[in-house]
């Protein structure tokens, strides 16, 4: 089960508006905490809730300059993603005249 939760972490990422127009922002480069908050209108502690959720999917790193935290995109959270997404919706043909219910 837990494997399902480090999972669910990528799709929580993904599945809201603010946290992909966030992404969206990143692909251009790295940008500081600062910036993301002015280019996003957000106060720091909404900016700081979606980094958190970012950060902990993997999908983005985060360094510390000084006081001002800087974002940029994961390449190894991005190629999990890919790969957990192909796992999720791919077929099992193995599986596929099995019952789960009844584990026949």
């Amino acid at each position: 089960m837990e494997s399902y939760h480090k999972s669910a972490k990528i799709f929580k990422a993904l599945c809201d508006p603010k946290r992909l127009a966030i992404l969206e922002q990143l692909r251009s480069g790295e940008k500081c905490a600062c910036v993301l908050q002015e280019l996003m209108d957000l106060p720091q502690s909404g900016l700081s809730y979606h980094m958190k959720i970012l950060c902990e999917s993997g999908l983005v790193a985060s360094r510390q300059e000084g006081k001002w935290t800087h974002y940029c995109l994961s390449e190894a959270g991005r190629d999990k993603a890919v790969k957990l997404l192909l796992a999720v919706t791919t077929p099992d043909v193995e599986q596929k005249n099995r019952c789960l219910l009844c584990d026949k």
